[in-house]
């Protein structure tokens, strides 16, 4: 039996891309029978992250993940981020000469620069030295495979991402969401300096504004923009409801390496507006309707309300969970196979 254990410091309660991509991508793997195990900092004592403390950062020993990491009797791992766990993690495969994969969800140079004055070239160094020990760097687009094989990171392995249809679909429009007037131009995802939302709250566009989510920029940015409405973090059917409300779903971001957003927005059959970076040069694709891309966000948002919301509901059938969770078992057990830093065969599965 493939027992799988992914090693990640983004875990609840945070809830972002890295956290859905791995829940759903587990839902998928137990239903094919694989036995996964998790290593977060649930497990660990922990702190705030510094500037977000929505990230709790493990407080820990080689010799307490170590542990933690044996329980689980591996036959294959996966480090899912590159924080304390995961630099463990890596240290405790390259110490068993255990064959490892890791996954790149954000582009952390550019997440660290916006935030302490480090100089990019030193963060790509450090993502150089950590994805390059392992047997495959999992990467979620075609764009940010191209990205980091010119910073020279080898093994890059392609896991692209899902969408659950039965919870993001079309719905009823009502008149006035909100009770504000229509268009409706939304945002959702972390408020947060990374993702670039006054170049769209800054926008004179026609209609409302809607940002939902939270984060350590949400005071700030209600008290600068006192005619958005900011509706705090939604889960579940209540933030399905509030997608398929939007005429045009607004993606300012231009860190992201692919952006879950996207595709629960064109599930709900809302148009796209987004910058032509990567995340959404990768899924909205020319001619598909679905949505618009421009330097000039403002143009991107006014053609997307001309977009029809078939067109994007029609887009995002194409991306499942079942598929993109078949790539990433592909991808551990590729890794699996490889010979270890050491020259040693990984241990037989069970």
């Amino acid at each position: 039996m493939t027992r799988i254990t992914i090693v990640t410091d983004a875990w609840y309660p945070q809830v972002n891309g890295v956290v859905r991509s791995i829940e759903n991508t587990n839902r998928e793997l137990t239903r094919m029978g694989v036995e996964i195990c998790m290593v977060t900092p649930k497990e660990f004592a922990n702190i705030p992250c510094p500037t977000y403390p929505e990230i709790r950062l493990s407080v820990t020993t080689f010799a307490q993940v170590a542990g933690v990491i044996e329980k689980t009797l591996p036959t294959a791992v996966h480090i899912a981020t590159e924080g304390p766990l995961g630099l463990i993690a890596r240290r405790w495969c390259l110490k068993n000469n255990m064959p490892f994969s890791t996954s790149y969800h954000t582009r952390f140079p550019e997440y660290v620069a916006a935030r302490f004055p480090v100089p990019i070239r030193w963060m790509q160094a450090f993502v150089r030295w950590f994805h390059n020990a392992g047997n495959g760097c999992m990467v979620a687009t075609a764009s940010l495979e191209r990205e980091l094989s010119k910073i020279g990171i080898h093994n890059l392995l392609r896991w692209s991402r899902g969408i659950d249809q039965t919870a993001f679909h079309p719905m009823n429009l009502e008149e006035r969401p909100f009770d504000l007037p229509r268009p409706i131009f939304m945002t959702v995802g972390r408020v947060a300096v990374e993702k670039n939302l006054p170049a769209f709250l800054d926008l004179d566009l026609p209609g409302s504004k809607v940002v939902i989510g939270d984060g350590p920029a949400l005071a700030e940015l209600k008290k600068r923009y006192p005619e958005v409405l900011f509706t705090g973090m939604k889960t579940g059917e209540e933030l399905a409801r509030a997608y398929a409300q939007a005429d045009v779903f607004v993606f300012p971001s231009k860190t992201d390496t692919f952006g879950n957003t996207i595709l629960e927005a064109l599930a709900s059959g809302v148009p796209v507006a987004a910058y032509p970076v990567m995340g959404p040069v990768d899924i909205i694709a020319e001619g598909s309707g679905a949505g618009a891309l421009d330097e000039d966000l403002k143009a991107a948002c006014l053609r997307a309300l001309g977009c029809r919301r078939e067109d994007a509901s029609r887009l995002a059938r194409s991306y499942t969970w079942e598929a993109a969770s078949k790539q990433f078992l592909g991808n551990v057990l590729k890794a699996q196979a490889s010979r270890g830093p050491g020259g040693h065969a990984l241990p037989a599965a069970e």
